[in-house]
């Protein structure tokens, strides 16, 4: 019951938190089209209405009309959010290299050392350590448990390590669906500027439809970047926990046949 409020608890509180990135991302994003690029200073004879000066790009920028904001809304709530993620995979890695934590796991199981090798999972932390260590205490109080049969006692420990790495697979792809939106929607709301500046007087428009149209193509290769990016390392680290996942089932399994 504890663990179906804490996790009821976390998903208000990231919905909280996306939704104050994007919020805050526009209030900044505003203040800075407003007070930076829309400063007199950036203007011939100090008038926002009139022409940028020549090579002002803070002033040719503002001319880009109220687009911009929400470009650079996207392109800052990209920023945020791949912060977020590289802390919390971070976190899911856990302490020290992954592949030295499995081997040594590896051999601390063919050891028969279990205690050793839960207790190198606390020193660990991570979503990979979690999954194992679910696996582990299972492993030990299947050890003392002579009713079930060995067919048992592994799809035992495989459902203790699926379950421990359902509640871990949420974490890791938390957010990456703010990645893979944003990729399309910058486009999107690139080319509307794009439209709104032609619609308008060329004279005039031409800037304005050019500006949106670079800051949306620019939002979206830096979205589907960083969605490829962070995809591959969730999917590494998935890969990790598997693998290490079928080694401890299949050392389980030897160990039965002694």
């Amino acid at each position: 019951m504890n663990e179906k409020k804490g996790s009821t608890l976390k998903s208000v509180l990231q919905s909280v938190f996306a939704t104050s990135a994007i919020l805050i991302a526009f209030a900044i994003s505003l203040y800075l089209f407003i007070t930076v690029m829309g400063n007199p200073a950036n203007f011939e004879g100090g008038n926002p209405k009139g022409h940028p000066i020549q090579g002002n790009y803070l002033g040719i920028i503002y001319k880009g009309g109220y687009i911009v904001p929400l470009l650079m809304t996207c392109v800052i709530t990209l920023i945020i959010f791949a912060i977020e993620r590289l802390i919390t995979l971070a976190r899911a890695k856990g302490r020290g290299r992954l592949n030295a934590f499995v081997y040594r796991l590896q051999n601390l199981m063919a050891g028969d050392k279990i205690e050793e090798a839960i207790d190198a999972c606390d020193k660990q932390r991570g979503s990979l350590a979690n999954v194992l260590r679910a696996g582990l205490i299972r492993y030990r109080d299947l050890q003392k448990d002579e009713e079930l049969e060995k067919d048992q006692k592994i799809l035992s420990i495989q459902k203790s390590l699926e379950e421990a790495n359902a509640l871990e697979q949420p974490m890791l792809s938390r957010n990456m669906v703010i990645f893979s939106t944003l990729a399309p929607v910058s486009v999107l709301i690139g080319l509307l500027g794009t439209v709104l500046g032609m619609i308008r007087a060329l004279s005039t428009g031409i800037s304005e439809a050019l500006i949106n149209t670079a800051f949306g193509i620019s939002g979206s290769v830096i979205a589907i970047l960083l969605y490829n990016y962070f995809s591959s390392r969730i999917d590494g680290y998935m890969f990790k926990i598997d693998e290490a996942g079928f080694s401890l089932t299949q050392t389980f399994a030897a160990s039965l046949k002694d």
